[in-house]
């Protein structure tokens, strides 16, 4: 698409969040209230749930489906190596163990095989009780959540969908953000569904649960607010950033029409060059990032960087490296996968805005 008409597209919908923003302002209901519902109702739709319950950011999301599931100390909860630190540290601010688990070197999600040896080398090895698995949707892609279901159900553990970075992604037609018992996502700007601060929500089909995270999220509330039933977090949506999400939600399926045909274009000119993404034929991507893998990374990464064009590496460190879960280290295994991607992945510049000129750009410089 040309620029002018990329200029054109944004701008429309820049004029109609003005708008949105600025009746929200003159309305009174900065937190909470009517227009944050109808989002919630319209995410639900859109994700093919019955319940959406926003809250303030995608960390808070994570915390509180922990929260809501009981998981707290003497608690295994198995999640990737390779993923951002809120995963990890969502469970051990509930006292829980984070457990590491390997990815899949093509897709970057959790791997099952791994998974499966990890779970049972807790049961063999320590006195955690296996509890639940954070899976991730990383970059975009959902993980293999047909073979994660059938493990998790027959283990009799509870399955949490990470979805911060797969908003917009599916397989075979079903959303990402309806595949775990509770599942979360972000609104952080960077994320496929962005709005203009922190946000972030949790979706399920349990009506139990759903009661229990609207109570969660606004400390522990009962019937009325000083009616305070259990502890809970103060982590609710304000109105601005659901009136901008309503708006975005709105173009959401365009953009995500755009950054797939991206992905495309840049996996054709990169063909052969460096590992794209690969995904099976029934998965939809989000492509909250665009993640390439080449030996020569830092290399190409200062080459992108001198001809003016952005990158980033996420991640350089896996979670079991990381400083904070160093007095859990001697309960984690190897995940060479996920420490082999530290040193090979490179993110390139990837949103629905992108010109034919940038993309020519980016490739030819590769």
């Amino acid at each position: 698409m040309q620029l002018r008409d990329l200029h054109r597209q944004y701008q429309a919908m820049k004029g109609e969040m003005d708008e949105a923003i600025l009746r929200t302002a003159s309305s009174g209901n900065y937190i909470m209230g009517a227009v944050v519902e109808a989002l919630e109702q319209r995410l639900a739709d859109y994700v093919g749930v019955r319940h959406c319950v926003s809250c303030a950011n995608g960390t808070d999301a994570l915390r509180l489906s922990l929260m809501a599931l009981g998981i707290g100390p003497g608690d295994a909860v198995f999640v990737p190596d390779f993923t951002f630190f809120a995963t990890a540290e969502a469970v051990a601010l509930q006292g829980a163990t984070p457990i590491f688990v390997d990815v899949c070197e093509d897709d970057f999600n959790i791997d099952v095989d791994d998974l499966l040896e990890k779970i049972e080398h807790v049961k063999i090895h320590t006195d955690l009780r296996p509890v639940a698995v954070i899976a991730v949707d990383l970059f975009g892609q959902p993980a293999d959540f047909t073979d994660l279901t059938l493990l998790c159900e027959g283990l009799n553990l509870h399955l949490i969908e990470d979805g911060a970075q797969g908003f917009g992604g599916s397989i075979y037609g079903k959303r990402a953000c309806s595949f775990g018992d509770i599942s979360t996502t972000s609104f952080f700007p960077a994320k496929p569904l962005g709005c203009y601060g922190d946000g972030g929500a949790l979706f399920t089909d349990n009506d139990d649960w759903a009661a229990l995270l609207r109570s969660l999220r606004a400390h522990g509330k009962g019937s009325e607010k000083y009616d305070n039933i259990r502890i809970g977090l103060n982590s609710r949506l304000d109105a601005f950033q659901a009136a901008v999400l309503q708006v975005k939600l709105k173009h959401f399926d365009d953009e995500l029409a755009d950054v797939n045909r991206i992905a495309q274009s840049y996996n054709e000119r990169l063909r052969g060059k460096v590992a794209t993404p690969i995904m099976p034929p029934a998965v939809t991507s989000s492509f909250a990032q665009y993640t390439i893998q080449t030996d020569n990374r830092d290399a190409l990464q200062a080459r992108l960087k001198a001809a003016g064009i952005p990158s980033a590496v996420y991640y350089p460190r896996t979670m079991s490296h990381q400083a904070a879960f160093a007095p859990i280290a001697t309960l984690q295994q190897p995940c060479p996968v996920s420490e082999r991607l530290t040193q090979t992945v490179l993110s390139l510049p990837m949103h629905p805005y992108l010109t034919e000129q940038e993309i020519e750009l980016v490739t030819e410089t590769i």
